[in-house]
């Protein structure tokens, strides 16, 4: 039988539950499990889709097309799993379900309410996204007191009376916070919070305690005391250089025994020596560094471009670097230009994005990247930028541009198909998920995969217009990448230029930190040589 995990969080939101619930996941699949994630955002959105990354952050797709949260992200690259639109769960999704039943007459005239259909749609959800896994770790979203996390606690309260004891373990991620004025230690949220989710029927089995300072015998015997833990069961988690170092700091602390032990479980042991020295030593102690622009519209957050800056990581690992991101906004380069925003750096990577504001200053990025042999990475929109500044300043065509931002464009290099053009609804209508991508040989495209056929995820609505493939590439534009059931170009490049490559698809949401992208790693590699041709030997 499956068992079941519950990763709840307490006292502030965004203290790293997607992360623990990743590196959860990381340790037992190293010790030989079948494993699964799911995470359960309580918005009322069918998904993530059609929400501003200002708002939400990055969008992570599927294999599947679904258009889920970034914890799914996290989830894959600490463990390699390939999720499915099953391991992401919303309370639109939930309610949408059960109301489109009960007016199909589904229910049988019964009065529909939170317990048990709503309740009991949640845990149907959870055990489709379980599968045949030998566990599953079910991420609740949001801080326990919301209102909108009430059904899927309820959800999981009743778990364990469905499961079983040993079939069920709750952990609660919350914050130790530092007073400095006081110069102490309060664990007075911790109890509160954790109070809180008593009240709901639910009394954690392991408590995850986030802190800057390190945690005394003393306080973690009161939190034991106080919030009814084992003293061995209250983990402490604290700031880390790098969230690559997080499973070795559970692992030291015995979660993964911790967890089997409940469960009953016998497995294989795991020391993740590999880990320690191909990921995070490489992290901490890298021979070699780079500074990267990325170019983008939303830049002020962090998190949406998450899977960008984490790919970054990845290939600076490989390459033993430490990638130095410089966040440049585009509209920034609108009203200065690049030369003062992007002097200095080795490379230039133009991501994704909708609309038309800070287009032109993409296009500027772009026309500085490919005129002074500057290392080049467009993705998704950074490729459609890329085509138009490439047929405005070498294929003549002055006005060209994407129907997106100018639909009566004379030259509309970037156009929808004829499917697009009727769509209606905006949510999940894009071309999503796997689609096959043929790469030429003899291409910086085929260098970098070593193969013919390649499988990657998209996210977009417009597309190269074929009809100007002739004048590209009599002015040196390489089609080194097309999906071959509509003939669609996927990946362009530049001739005579060290590294200028642009995909329609997102690379980065594949990348591992043990398995980087081929083309974020060629990249980085190239930014590298850039830097130690302009006299700055890598050190």
């Amino acid at each position: 039988m499956t068992k079941f995990i519950f990763v709840t969080g307490g006292v502030v939101s965004s203290i790293g539950k997607g992360i623990t619930t990743a590196c959860l996941g990381r340790l037992l699949r190293d010790r030989g499990y079948r494993i699964t994630l799911q995470k359960i955002d309580p918005y009322l959105n069918v998904d993530a889709g059609t929400m501003n990354p200002h708002q939400h952050g990055e969008v992570f797709v599927t294999d599947d097309g679904a258009e889920t949260d970034l914890d799914l992200g996290h989830y894959e690259r600490f463990t390699h799993a390939r999720l499915s639109k099953k391991n992401n769960c919303t309370t639109g999704q939930v309610y949408a379900t059960v109301i489109a039943r009960e007016r199909k007459g589904d229910y049988l005239g019964k009065t529909i309410q939170v317990i048990p259909h709503i309740t009991d749609e949640i845990k149907d959800r959870i055990k489709a996204a379980a599968g045949d896994a030998d566990v599953a770790i079910i991420e609740i979203g949001g801080t326990v007191g919301d209102i909108e996390s009430l059904p899927f606690l309820e959800a999981a309260r009743q778990f364990r009376l469905d499961a079983g004891y040993n079939n069920t373990l709750y952990i609660h991620l919350t914050l130790i916070p530092f007073v400095r004025t006081a110069g102490e230690i309060k664990t007075k949220p911790t109890q509160h919070s954790v109070g809180k989710l008593r009240e709901i029927g639910i009394q954690p089995d392991i408590l995850i305690c986030r802190t800057e300072k390190p945690l005394s015998d003393e306080i973690k015997d009161k939190i034991s005391l106080f919030c009814n833990v084992p003293k061995g069961s209250v983990i402490e988690a604290p700031d880390a250089e790098t969230i690559y170092q997080v499973p070795l700091i559970f692992k030291k602390q015995l979660m993964d025994k911790i967890i089997t032990s409940h469960f009953n479980l016998k497995c294989r042991s795991t020391d993740l020596k590999n880990w320690q020295k191909n990921v995070v030593d490489r992290v901490l102690k890298p021979r070699h560094k780079v500074t990267v622009a990325v170019v983008g519209k939303y830049i002020g957050l962090q998190d949406a471009y998450k899977s960008i800056y984490e790919s970054l990581t990845h290939a600076g690992i490989y390459n033993n670097a430490k990638v130095i991101v410089k966040k440049v906004d585009s509209e920034e380069i609108e009203k200065v230009g690049p030369h003062k925003l992007l002097r200095g750096v080795s490379g230039i990577l133009v991501p994704g994005g909708f609309g038309y504001r800070g287009i032109e200053g993409k296009i500027k990025t772009i026309k500085y990247a490919r005129e002074r042999k500057i290392p080049f990475f467009g993705l998704c929109l950074g490729m459609q930028c890329a085509v138009i500044e490439f047929a405005r300043n070498k294929c003549g065509l002055k006005d060209a541009n994407s129907t997106e931002f100018m639909p009566d464009t004379k030259d509309p290099v970037i156009s929808l198909l004829e499917e697009q053009k009727s769509v209606k609804d905006m949510g999940g209508t894009m071309r999503l998920g796997v689609y096959p991508c043929e790469i030429k040989r003899g291409t910086l495209a085929f260098k970098a995969y070593g193969k013919d056929l390649v499988l990657e995820r998209h996210r977009h609505r417009y597309e190269f217009n074929n009809r100007y493939r002739d004048i590209f590439a009599e002015n040196g534009m390489v089609f080194s990448g097309v999906y071959p059931n509509k003939n669609l170009v996927e990946m362009v490049e530049v001739k005579k230029h060290p590294y200028f490559v642009a995909v329609q698809y997102h690379p980065e949401f594949i990348s591992k930190p043990d398995k980087p992208h081929p083309l974020f790693r060629d990249f980085i590699k190239a930014a590298l040589k850039k830097r130690g041709a302009s006299g700055n030997v890598p050190d």
